[in-house]
């Protein structure tokens, strides 16, 4: 720690003040004896003279030493900040790298998330020339149904697609899935049940191009049981309601046969 002004004043002055006395006590004490009144005075002035320059000196010795002093505190100081600097630095360098990987992550999860939120958002699809909004887990369901429907295996699909029309009544995959249900009873030969599944399409999906096709089907089982009375009647109301289906030329083929 470099000397305070305060400090070298009273260096200065103390040391100044020893050697004036020491230089003027005892030579004015030995030239009393030796030397006249003239004498003594010059002496004085040459030892005044020579305290003055050692008073000078030693002024510029203690400046010297404490500027050396204060330069190297503040070069000490210099590389103490330096030192600090570095690691602050450092420091910065790491959190920079942390903030970018967090900041990574976070964008990687948010992409990957909005990749999921899109898998499970319903998406737009057309049946039977009508726009539906389907969701992934409704497609699923329907694809599986209509799977086992294709391969053959009635019984199965049966399970599968009476749950989806039970789980999913306002899909645009209803009408289709409730259709395709009556048609597995009708290949296991059980009429009554496809009729009453093909009486449901009728009324509660009455827009459908399944429709007529399900009159078709309920003459057709109709006609099965021997209730050819009834079979006559679900033609007529087919050729009534749907004229212009192709399910309606297929009626009047079988109303002129019966």
């Amino acid at each position: 720690m470099h000397m305070t002004t305060l400090t070298k004043f009273r260096l200065r002055s103390a040391t100044a003040a020893a050697l004036l006395a020491a230089a003027t006590f005892l030579p004015l004490h030995a030239s009393a004896a030796l030397f006249d009144d003239d004498e003594a005075r010059k002496a004085i002035l040459d030892l005044r003279a020579k305290v003055e320059a050692m008073r000078a000196e030693l002024n510029g010795r203690i400046d010297s030493k404490a500027d050396k002093s204060i330069a190297l505190d503040i070069n000490n100081q210099h590389e103490q900040t330096m030192s600090e600097i570095a690691k602050l630095r450092g420091s910065l360098e790491v959190l920079a790298n942390e903030l970018a990987n967090t900041q990574k992550r976070q964008k990687d999860f948010y992409v990957d998330l909005d990749a999921r939120l899109r898998k499970l958002e319903p998406r737009q699809v057309t049946i039977d020339g009508k726009t539906a909004a389907v969701d992934p887990a409704e497609q699923k369901a329907y694809d599986a149904a209509m799977l086992l429907f294709k391969a053959g295996d009635f019984k199965t699909a049966t399970v599968a697609l009476a749950e989806f029309v039970r789980q999913y009544p306002e899909s645009g995959y209803a009408a289709n899935a409730q259709y395709y249900l009556g048609t597995t009873y009708y290949a296991q030969k059980d009429c009554k049940a496809a009729i009453l599944a093909q009486q449901v399409v009728v009324k509660a999906y009455p827009d459908s191009p399944r429709a007529p096709e399900a009159m078709l089907n309920i003459a057709s089982c109709q006609t099965e049981l021997k209730a050819v009375a009834n079979a006559k009647k679900t033609l007529t109301e087919l050729l009534s309601k749907y004229p212009d289906s192709e399910s309606a030329a297929t009626a009047r083929e079988r109303l002129k046969a019966k």
